[in-house]
Formats: C-alpha cells, sequence, structure tokens
C-alpha cells in the first residue's frame, strides 16, 4: 500500500514540569489565568505529526511519503527520516521560513500544555495531491494548516482517494461545518478519547452516528486502551504493558503508523489495533517522537509475549524479507 501521509513537520521541544497542573489551576479564576511553570527539563528532537506517522509505519517496513513544507533548517531532519526509510520526496523546503516548532511540557500526571508555531507549515496549501508522481491509496489528513486539511479533504474526494481523518489537535481550529465535512466520506477517523469528546461537542455525533457513515472509528485512551467502531461491531482491545514511561509526547502518531501497517497487510482490526498499542508504547518508553528502535523480529517477539497473534504477524516479517 502507498500511504502518503499530509501534516505537520515540526521540531518537538519537549519540557517536563516537576508537579501537577491541576494543583495551580484555579476554577474560579479561569477567566483572568496567569500563570508559569518552570520545567525541570528541555529536550529538542524531530517531530510533526506527518513524520511522526510515517516513522512507525517504515519501521515495519511500509511504504510512506510524507506530503508537508518545511523550513531551511531542516536538512539534517531529511537525512534522519530517509535513514529510516521514510519517502521524503513531496517535502518541499521554503528558504524564507524556519521550520514549525511545537513547544509541550508535561507533569507527573502525563497531562501536557502545548503551543504550537507553524513557520514553513503555512505554505503548504500550495502542494496538491494531484501534483504526486503517482496516486496514493491512502491518504492520512493529519494535523496540519487548517486550510490545507480542508483543501486535502476536497482533493481526496475529488479524486476518489481513500482518506484517513485524523484531526485531532486541530479540532478546536477547525469550524463545524469543515469538521462534519472530513468526517463525511472518510475511511478512518482516529482521535483520543478528549478529542472524541470535542467532535461529540462540536457535530453531536455519537460513535454509532460516524459510523453509519460506513466510517470506521478509533478512539484511543491511553493505558486504558482503545476502542474500534465498525459494521461489524464493537472491539476494546488493551494497551501493550511499558517497561518503563518517559514521555507520552507522539504515542498517537506511532499508533496511527502501526495500526496502517497492519492494516496494510489485510489483518484483522483487532491484530492492526494491538499492533499500534505495541508501537505506542515503545514511543512512551523513549523521549521523543522518532527516537525508539526495534527491528521487525524483535517487535514480533516482544509482541507476543503479550498478545496472541496466531502466527499471522509472520506476514511483517515475510514481507519485509520480499522488500529486502
Amino acid at each position: 500500500m502507498d500511504l502518503v501521509v499530509s501534516g505537520s513537520i515540526a521540531f518537538d521541544h519537549l519540557m517536563s514540569f516537576p508537579g501537577h497542573f491541576k494543583d495551580h489551576l484555579l476554577p474560579d479564576n479561569l477567566d483572568s489565568i496567569s500563570i508559569s511553570f518552570l520545567a525541570d527539563s528541555k529536550t529538542l528532537h524531530q517531530g510533526g505529526t506527518a513524520p511522526n506517522i510515517a516513522f512507525s509505519h517504515a519501521m515495519l517496513g511500509g511504504n510512506a511519503s510524507v506530503l508537508g513544507t518545511v523550513g531551511r533548517d531542516f536538512e539534517q531532519y531529511r537525512i534522519s527520516l530517509e535513514e529510516g526509510g521514510v519517502n521524503t520526496d513531496n517535502i518541499v523546503e521554503i528558504q524564507d521560513e524556519f521550520t514549525a516548532s511545537f513547544y509541550v511540557t508535561t507533569d507527573l500526571d502525563n497531562s501536557q500544555i502545548s503551543f504550537f508555531y507553524p513557520g514553513a507549515m503555512s505554505y503548504s496549501s500550495k502542494l496538491k495531491i494531484k501534483d504526486l508522481e503517482r496516486k496514493p491509496d491512502l491518504v492520512v489528513i493529519s494535523p496540519d494548516d487548517p486550510v490545507t486539511m480542508n483543501m486535502r479533504v476536497r482533493e481526496c474526494k475529488s479524486l476518489q482517494i481513500p482518506y484517513f481523518y485524523d484531526p485531532s489537535q486541530q479540532i478546536v481550529r477547525l469550524d463545524s461545518d469543515d469538521l462534519y465535512q472530513g468526517v463525511l466520506g472518510s475511511k478512518f477517523i482516529m482521535l483520543n478519547a478528549y478529542e472524541f469528546s470535542l467532535i461529540n461537542d462540536k457535530l453531536g455525533m455519537s460513535e454509532r452516528d460516524i459510523v453509519d457513515q460506513d466510517t470506521l472509528l478509533v478512539v484511543t485512551n491511553g493505558k486504558h486502551g482503545l476502542s474500534i467502531w465498525s459494521p461489524e461491531g464493537h472491539l476494546k482491545i488493551e494497551s501493550y504493558p511499558e517497561e518503563i514511561v518517559r514521555d507520552p509526547t507522539g504515542a498517537g502518531d506511532a499508533f496511527r503508523g502501526g495500526f496502517l501497517r497492519a492494516y496494510a497487510l489485510d489483518l484483522s482490526l483487532e491484530l492492526c489495533g494491538k499492533v499500534g498499542a505495541l508501537c505506542a508504547t515503545y514511543c512512551v518508553e523513549n523521549v521523543g517522537t522518532q527516537n525508539h528502535y526495534y527491528t521487525i523480529r524483535q517487535f514480533v517477539d516482544r509482541f507476543r509475549v503479550y498478545f496472541d497473534d496466531a502466527g499471522l504477524l509472520d506476514s511483517l516479517l515475510n514481507d519485509s524479507e520480499e522488500v529486502g
């Protein structure tokens, strides 16, 4: 399956707060909030939703291309992605801009406060799916400039290309009509539990309302696992136990990359969810969204410690051998 992932490409500035945000937010004074948190650590990493998803997809042998715009500071990041098997041919540099930046602080509850500076991402709408060298089998529309996200939905519908709708962090920026158009006609929608609550609030759509649009809905819920709603019913899947939690940033993107890799091999929805769950666990065990590593053999062996695939993940091994 040829996968094109459209979305933000950014540098992640990750900080940690040695306390609990909730202890310092006063419900009666939120209309005049003015507060500063002193972080005790800061690291800089490669990130952005599109390359994060493509990174985990490619690590399991998938064919993923990133579609987006970056700044003049991107050269080393491009080299790193290519070394990881990600196709960067559709990443365009804007020489007068810097690559987008994501700033996030995580507290002891793994709650997060974040900000995003778009930089070169503001030019992403200049890139068109119809101009790609080959028509993709599936387009992932992940958080990006809202204008670009809306355009990608229209492009996919016009070109009759199935798309995976992932509005997540941009739900608050997308108006209700645009959000509904993204949901309507999508092959997949994937959100975390809080983001689904936002969708429900803005559109008044329940899980069944979305599935009735012939759409697969996946809702992740951190350590509580995930749910998959499809026309065939509802699946509840456990998270994969982690050895240590170092940082949750990027776990959802890793999940998406793994889920889509299993889907590309025509594995069951249950196995897709479990493959995604292990990808997410590898991510949270490391600081940064692209700092985890495993061979496909290591991944399959670890998967079988906790999950039973009845030998079906041999298709991952066999597929990687054929590509090699």
